[in-house]
């Protein structure tokens, strides 16, 4: 049950605050929002709180199959923020998504530009629908060109936010040896920023991190991807938020068998004036643009660090 746990906490989280507690059970294991590892400047209602559950549980229901365990998913009656995971015994099946958890990451690098086949975009879509959530894949270059414009304005937006830079930095991991202590956070190296001790990353990144420089960086590394995921859910609730993290886990452990690489531009999603202007241009009417990520082909970054499962258990 704690090697479960240990393979449902590979899921992504925002700025990898790993914000959840595992339950567990004779036979199921509860997963539960770490709410003392919230981001509420970034995400202030916990929709990519609920998300990251989401990936929690898709790499969990995988981890067990592998297991001889069949996972039965539902909102646990006496927490409705937590879910619980009933498992009974069934044949083993170690499946290529299963494989693909401890090698899945968000790679925030370069790209190489490529296309991608029709037959792995038709894999990626089937892999990212789900019960009320649905995954547009855009690869024409001015559709791209469209949702950049808007990646562009929110992340103008986020950066003149001092809330949001100082909670960005709060949780950014300048050294190897920063990261390791603390087994989570955005570690620079998985970026390909400088690694180096936080006395003199800090103050170095309010010279480097400006908005020409990283918007100037979005646009680079979105133009060198093959095309852009952005995920749908039909109602604006948590049990929708729940399933586009599964959803999303799906559509990243799927790419990952095929050798595409992925990382989020959540931006216009994130900043709340302009999301309903962005699902606008998507023709998404009332529905709600949860995630919007980038694929295409590129060399493998550093891992994400994790923490230790006697961490997670509560």
């Amino acid at each position: 049950m704690r090697e479960l746990v240990r393979f449902a906490s590979l899921a992504p989280s925002s700025h990898n605050t790993q914000c959840w507690k595992f339950r567990v059970n004779e036979r199921s294991i509860v997963i539960a929002p770490d709410l003392s590892r919230r981001c509420p400047a970034v995400d202030p209602d916990d929709h990519h709180l609920h998300v990251s559950l989401g990936c929690a549980v898709e790499n969990l229901t995988h981890a067990a199959l592998a297991a001889g365990l069949q996972a039965e998913v539902r909102k646990d009656l006496a927490s409705p923020d937590d879910i619980a995971v009933n498992l009974e015994a069934t044949k083993p099946s170690i499946t290529p998504l299963f494989r693909a958890i401890t090698e899945r990451q968000c790679t925030r690098g370069d790209y190489d530009g490529k296309p991608i086949s029709n037959d792995d975009l038709r894999r990626l879509e089937r892999a990212g629908t789900g019960n009320g959530v649905r995954v547009m894949l855009l690869t024409e270059r001015l559709a791209m060109e469209n949702v950049l414009a808007y990646v562009i304005e929110a992340n103008s937006a986020q950066m003149a936010d001092a809330a949001f830079v100082a909670e960005l930095k709060s949780w950014i991991r300048f050294s190897a040896s920063e990261a390791q202590r603390s087994g989570d956070g955005l570690f620079s190296g998985t970026t390909g920023s400088p690694v180096l001790p936080r006395w003199l990353a800090s103050p170095l990144m309010g010279l480097f991190f400006t908005p020409e420089s990283e918007n100037e960086r979005y646009a680079r590394q979105l133009r060198n991807s093959a095309g852009l995921a952005v995920f749908v859910s039909e109602a604006n609730d948590r049990v929708h938020w729940i399933e586009a993290g599964r959803c999303y886990e799906r559509f990243a452990l799927q790419a990952t068998t095929l050798g595409i690489r992925n990382a989020f531009v959540n931006q216009p999603v994130e900043v709340s004036a302009l999301r309903p202007q962005f699902a606008a241009a998507l023709g998404l009417g009332s529905q709600r643009p949860d995630l919007v990520v980038r694929f295409g082909r590129g060399p493998v970054m550093p891992l994400s660090m994790r923490r230790p499962v006697d961490a997670i258990l509560g």
